[in-house]
């Protein structure tokens, strides 16, 4: 069985938008006639240059070879024009085409990705997902509204969730950290306070950072929210900066959790390693794919971590963090969005099972989903925006921020 073709999808997302404005699959067909479907989650430069990219590592280092050696295959890639050493890029291509050679070794085996891994360990997979607008909420309005986050968060834990996620504290600013505005603390105040006396202590509350504090702003809103006991607050400064997390992660009462943004296990060590987080939350479709984040979890069971598999892509992803997720021994959650997403599960024909906050660990071979390719080809994207994207202004110490870090994408 060889590696004989590559078919790349860039789909653009439908409104509301969640999960951002666009993912990227890749089908892989077999000599043999196998496919298998994976998702990139790399979105430095923009679709049609990503697309050039998987054609290039899938040429370059897969093409003819055996699914089964995905190792190999990683070195290669990893290795690539003299590098040896994290590329999100690279990597990100790679990351997709991994996960799709799982769900061509499952379908050849009949069992699922995580037989063949070492088996399942957990059938029943703690699910979380950000909160989101309610029908009836203004959806500009919604993202400053401590009170409208308390009734999206009641009505989470009405459907099952034991956990849910959100992000008050001002903008993701490609400046670099910033100390926050005091009415960016006393907001993410009001949000803990307001969820926390809705939700009692049915829920854990997530306090989502993305690496927009000084070492010190971060220590001062981490420790305005401690009362309120979050189970964690995620990457609080700059992912790069592991000795300013680990700063953070020695002054705040909160567990820190951070990954989304790093790749391979190259990057995560030194975050175990400096005990900037004992929680690590890695994007599989950037991370290096499944056996690579395999391979992080190991190392996360070692320093008594946790991985909390990271979503904000499209549903193949999903697919493979559940997967990943069903055996680790060191789960604590998965990242959903709401309970499937409505467009993410009609890609894959509703085959993934969310059920009372908990993902179903599927039965079905390979990553265990139907991937809907005539949906997929129906809905290109056609915008020039990234699949998410920094503001270049920085914090307003003045009039306050309202940042939708959870919004839909802007119309081009």
């Amino acid at each position: 069985m060889k590696l004989a073709d590559l078919e790349i999808f860039v789909v653009g997302n439908r409104p509301p938008g969640w999960g951002g404005r666009y993912f990227i699959f890749a089908k892989l067909t077999t000599d043999n006639g196998i496919v298998g479907y994976g998702e990139v989650y790399a979105a430095a430069v923009g679709p049609a240059a990503m697309e050039a990219v998987i054609q290039d590592v899938f040429e370059r280092h897969m093409l003819g070879e055996n699914p089964e050696n995905i190792e190999m295959m990683f070195r290669r890639a990893y290795s690539s024009g003299f590098t040896q050493r994290p590329d999100p890029t690279v990597i990100g291509a790679f990351s997709g085409l991994e996960m799709a050679c799982w769900d061509i070794l499952g379908k050849a085996h009949d069992r699922p990705a995580y037989a063949l891994l070492g088996g399942v360990m957990n059938e029943r997979i703690r699910s979380y997902t950000y909160l989101y607008p309610l029908p009836h909420h203004d959806m500009n309005a919604f993202w400053s509204s401590p009170e409208m986050a308390a009734e999206s968060a009641a009505a989470a834990v009405a459907e099952g969730f034991t956990a849910v996620k959100f992000d008050p504290a001002g903008p993701y600013t490609l400046r670099g950290g910033h100390m926050p505005a005091m009415s960016d603390i006393s907001k993410s105040v009001a949000f803990c306070k307001a969820i926390r006396e809705a939700v009692g202590d049915k829920a854990d509350l997530l306090f989502g950072t993305h690496g927009q504090f000084s070492t010190g702003g971060a220590i001062r809103l981490g420790q305005a929210i401690e009362p309120y006991s979050p189970l964690w607050f995620e990457e609080p400064v700059p992912p790069d900066n592991v000795g300013a997390m680990a700063r953070v992660a020695r002054s705040v009462r909160i567990p820190v959790a951070t990954g989304e943004r790093l790749t391979t296990k190259a990057e995560f060590a030194p975050v175990l390693r400096e005990g900037a987080a004992t929680i690590l939350q890695p994007a599989l479709g950037r991370s290096g794919g499944i056996l690579e984040t395999k391979k992080i979890a190991a190392m996360a069971e070692v320093y008594n971590a946790q991985v909390a598999p990271h979503l904000y892509a499209g549903p193949v992803e999903w697919a493979a963090n559940v997967q990943l997720a069903a055996n680790i021994p060191n789960l604590l959650m998965l990242e959903t969005i709401q309970t499937g997403g409505s467009f993410h599960l009609d890609l894959i024909r509703h085959s993934l099972v969310w059920e009372e906050g908990f993902v179903l660990a599927p039965t079905a071979p390979g990553l265990g989903i139907e991937f809907d390719e005539a949906l997929a080809r129906a809905n290109p994207y056609d915008g020039s925006g990234l699949h998410l994207e920094m503001q270049e202004e920085g914090s307003n110490y003045v009039d306050g921020n309202n940042f939708a870090g959870g919004s839909p994408p802007v119309e081009e």
